[in-house]
């Protein structure tokens, strides 16, 4: 009977031991990718640095890549066309070292929608 009992313990610590590690080896993977989130900003442009590849937008300086996607006016800009004290606006991403990286920015303000502006909307007959 004790025997039994023990081969039933070992048995079930064998069939839980894989489901264990499999969970223990995807939680870092899930926190990796909670911490990859982007967060939005918008403010008004206090500096603009083309040699560091960096724009301060109030406390945070933020780095520009050549993966960023630079706006201006709803049309594709580069980070010269970035003018202090106009709003600007976007998203970026904190890496493990601590460093702001944009994903997208946009210099002015935000384009309107054709028809927004006008009111062009169907109306009903």
């Amino acid at each position: 009977m004790v025997k039994v009992g023990l081969l039933g313990l070992l048995a079930m610590a064998v069939v839980t031991m894989p489901v264990q590690s499999h969970a223990q080896t995807n939680a870092p993977a899930a926190e990796k990718k909670a911490g990859k989130r982007s967060t939005p900003f918008h403010g008004k442009l206090k500096a603009v640095d083309t040699k560091a590849k960096t724009i301060s937008v109030g406390e945070q300086t933020i780095q520009v890549t050549s993966e960023t996607k630079i706006f201006k006016a709803g049309k594709p800009a580069t980070l010269a066309d970035g003018v202090v004290g106009e709003d600007v606006s976007g998203s970026y991403r904190k890496g493990d070292d601590g460093k702001l990286t944009a994903g997208m920015v946009r210099f002015g303000p935000r384009p309107e929608k054709p028809g927004a502006a006008t009111g062009d909307t169907k109306k009903e007959q």
